[in-house]
């Protein structure tokens, strides 16, 4: 086990630099960075030479980006803009959208695998039906959709909710949201759950374990389930990252001053210190989010060994 979680650890190691040398391109050669210091008007010679020079932008691009590199191993993320370090803004904005994806992340294990089993152990069944309908459903209604209507509903015409998520943004203010964030992955896990147990539902082992008497409950829970669960677990695994970074559009709907936000308001500014810094960290949590993953398929299934 140790040997592999060091090979996975050196295996990071260059996509890590591959994905950030792309974002770091993407945003810096792509784009005009300077712009954004000049608001709607265009930058003097003068002056976009001036700011060049102070951002290091007047130096090759390999050397830009291996002192970014240099950087961030010493945990400098850079300055936006507006004078204030990138870090300061990832320690207001991570906390927020952590709690957001942890709620999200609930919703998907509690409501997505328990409808998943409830559907798969009763194929063809009314109920498998009809969360199939309803899942279908959840994942044609864009999520800006599904946000300004709930934020409508229970918010300003019913008046459960606060329609605004305060600065706080504590779990209760989050439920909300994180259920608009998580909608459709939430449909996703509920069918991935609902196939992977009508298909294991017919193996053997499983055949097996009935004819011997078993109850029930633990011929689902110990045999049945968690086989059932190695493809619903890659799948949470790797939409960790991907609530986090595409948190965007509901950050926005309830006023949460997150990631999404933070990088929402860095791409409208042009901001390229904010978007790179807070893209890196993204990077980062989808690759620990993989391992930790991977090292979960051994309990899941005690056949699973890494040498």
């Amino acid at each position: 086990m140790g040997r592999y979680v060091l090979r996975r650890l050196l295996q990071m190691i260059p996509v890590f630099i591959g994905a950030t040398l792309l974002i770091f391109l993407m945003v810096n050669v792509m784009g005009d960075p300077i712009a954004g210091l000049c608001g709607d008007r265009q930058c003097d010679p003068a002056t976009a030479a001036q700011l060049k020079r102070e951002f290091g932008l007047d130096k090759p691009v390999w050397q830009q980006y291996l002192t970014y590199l240099g950087h961030i191993f010493t945990g400098d993320f850079g300055t936006a803009f507006n004078g204030q370090p990138v870090t300061e803004l990832m320690a207001t904005a991570f906390p927020v959208t952590i709690r957001l994806t942890i709620v999200a992340i609930l919703f998907e294990i509690v409501i997505g695998i328990t409808l998943g089993v409830v559907t798969g152990l009763r194929r063809g069944r009314p109920v498998d039906t009809s969360v199939l309908l309803f899942t279908l459903v959840v994942i044609s209604v864009p999520t800006f959709v599904t946000g300004l209507l709930l934020q409508l509903l229970l918010g300003v015409e019913w008046g459960w909710i606060k329609p605004s998520v305060s600065t706080e943004a504590t779990f209760g203010e989050l439920i909300v949201p994180g259920l608009v964030l998580a909608s459709v992955s939430l449909a996703y896990v509920t069918r991935l759950t609902r196939t992977s147990i009508a298909e294991n539902k017919r193996s053997d082992y499983v055949r097996t374990a009935v004819a011997k008497g078993l109850p029930r409950r633990r011929v689902i829970t110990r045999h049945l389930l968690r086989n059932s669960l190695i493809p619903v677990v890659t799948f949470i695994g790797t939409d960790i990252g991907a609530l986090m970074g595409g948190a965007i559009v509901t950050e926005r709907i309830f006023n949460i001053h997150g990631v999404g936000y933070q990088l929402y308001q860095g791409i409208l500014r042009q901001n390229t210190q904010t978007v790179v810094g807070f893209v890196t960290v993204l990077v980062l949590v989808f690759l620990v989010a993989n391992l930790l993953v991977d090292l979960l398929y051994a309990v899941l299934d005690p056949r699973i060994r890494y040498a």
